[in-house]
C-alpha cells in the first residue's frame, strides 16, 4: 500500500512539472509574439512617418502612398494592413517617438542596409511589455496626459489587466481620481490597493484577430465557436436553406471590426425575395436587454459597411438557448417597423417555429453527447 501511495505521489509531481513547463512555454510564446506584432508596428510607423515628412503640402500625396502601401501589404499579407490600420500604426508611433533612443534604428532599413537576417525575437530590445498586446498600446495611445498614458501602461502590464479592464480604468478617470484622492503619492504601488488583473488563456490571445492577421493564419468560425454551439448553428444554417424561401448563406462568424473592437455575426444570410441581409446571433443562456442592444449595433454597423443600393433594411435574429427555455427575437430599427410587419414576416420564419427548433434541436444534441460518454465509459 505504501509503495502505491509513493507512486501516485511521484506521479502527481511529474504531472505538475510537465503542466509548469508547458504553461511557461505557452506564456513565453505569447509575450514573444506580443512584443514582435507591436515592435513590427511601431517601426512601420516609423517608416511612413519618415518617408512622408514636409508638412501640411505633402498631405495630399501622403494619402496616396499611405492607400498605396495599404494596397500592395494587403495583396502580399491579406488583412491587417487597411489605411486605417497604417494610420494606427503611424499615430502609435508619434504618441511613442520618445522611445527612438531605446529601440535603434527601424529594423526594416537596417535589414535593407546589412542584408542580414533578421533577428530573433529574444534580440529584439524589449521596450514595450511583452505582457501587453498590440490592442492594450491602441487604447493607450488615445491618452494624451503622458504621465497618465505610462501610468496605464505600467499598471496593464504590472497586473496583468486585460484590453477591456484597461479601457474601462481609462473611461472611469482612475488615474484622475487616485490623483484627486491622495496625490501622487497615491500613484505608487505600495501606497494604494492595486486593482487586479484576471487570467487569461495564452489561447485565447493566440486566437485573437490581430495575431491570426499578422501570422497570415486563417481566422476559422471553429476558434470562436464552443460544441454544443457549433452545432445548434450547423442546424440552423440547414433549417434555414431548407425553408426554400429565398436564403441565400453569406458568411459564418463573420468578422467586423469597428474602431478598436472585434465582433463576430454567427450567421449572415442574404434573401433575394426580400433583398436585405439576415443576421443571426446566437446565445447560450437566457435573452438580456445588452443582447438586443447589441444586435441593434451589429445591424447599423453592418448596413453602413455592406448595405448597397437596392438593397432593403437589413434585419437582425436573437436567438438563446437555455437549458429551460429558447428564446427567438427578430431585432430591427424602429424606422423600418412598418415594413417588417408587412413585407418581411410573411418570408420568415415565425419567433415560434425558431423557438421549437432550437429547443429540438438542443435536446438531440445534449442527448448525442450524453450517449457519447456513457459509451466512452463503458469501454
Amino acid at each position: 500500500m505504501k509503495q502505491n501511495n509513493e507512486n501516485s505521489i511521484n506521479d502527481i509531481m511529474l504531472f505538475d512539472r510537465i503542466v509548469s513547463i508547458l504553461e511557461q512555454a505557452r506564456g513565453n510564446v505569447v509575450r514573444a509574439v506580443n512584443s514582435n506584432i507591436v515592435m513590427a508596428y511601431w517601426q512601420i510607423g516609423r517608416e511612413i512617418v519618415q518617408a512622408l515628412q514636409g508638412g501640411a503640402e505633402r498631405a495630399e500625396y501622403g494619402k496616396q502612398v499611405v492607400e498605396e502601401l495599404s494596397k500592395l501589404l494587403t495583396e502580399l499579407y491579406g488583412k491587417g494592413f487597411s489605411v486605417a490600420n497604417l494610420k494606427n500604426f503611424r499615430q502609435f508611433y508619434l504618441t511613442y517617438s520618445h522611445r527612438l533612443n531605446t529601440i535603434g534604428s527601424p529594423l526594416g532599413s537596417q535589414l535593407a542596409r546589412t542584408g542580414e537576417n533578421p533577428p530573433a525575437g529574444d534580440e529584439l530590445v524589449h521596450c514595450f511589455s511583452p505582457r501587453l498586446t498590440w490592442s492594450h498600446y491602441r487604447a493607450l495611445m488615445r491618452i494624451d496626459n503622458i504621465e497618465a498614458r505610462d501610468f496605464y501602461e505600467r499598471e496593464a502590464a504590472e497586473c496583468g489587466w486585460s484590453k477591456a479592464q484597461l479601457e474601462r480604468q481609462i473611461h472611469s478617470f482612475y488615474y484622475d481620481r487616485i490623483l484627486a484622492n491622495r496625490g501622487n503619492a497615491g500613484l505608487l504601488p505600495q501606497d494604494r490597493e492595486r486593482l487586479p488583473g484576471e487570467v487569461i488563456d495564452p489561447s485565447f490571445i493566440l486566437k485573437s484577430p490581430v495575431v491570426l492577421e499578422f501570422l497570415g493564419l486563417p481566422d476559422s468560425p471553429e476558434l470562436h465557436e464552443s460544441k454544443l454551439e457549433q452545432a445548434i448553428i450547423d442546424n440552423l444554417q440547414s433549417f434555414l436553406l431548407e425553408l426554400g424561401k429565398g436564403f441565400s448563406f453569406v458568411a459564418r462568424q463573420k468578422h467586423i471590426r469597428f474602431d478598436d473592437d472585434d465582433f463576430y455575426i454567427d450567421l449572415v444570410f442574404y434573401n433575394y425575395i426580400l433583398k436585405c441581409f439576415l443576421l443571426i446571433d446566437l446565445k447560450m443562456g437566457k435573452l438580456k436587454h445588452a443582447d438586443i442592444g447589441q444586435m441593434d449595433g451589429y445591424v447599423r454597423l453592418y448596413e453602413d459597411l455592406f448595405k448597397i443600393p437596392g438593397d432593403n433594411p437589413t434585419i437582425g435574429l436573437i436567438l438563446c438557448s437555455d437549458k429551460s427555455e429558447a428564446t427567438a427575437k427578430y431585432s430591427f430599427l424602429n424606422e423600418n417597423r412598418q415594413i417588417f410587419a408587412s413585407k418581411y414576416l410573411p418570408n420568415l420564419p415565425s419567433e415560434e417555429q425558431l423557438q421549437r427548433e432550437i429547443q429540438r434541436e438542443r435536446r438531440l444534441i445534449e442527448l448525442a453527447l450524453e450517449e457519447r460518454k456513457e459509451l466512452a465509459g463503458g469501454q
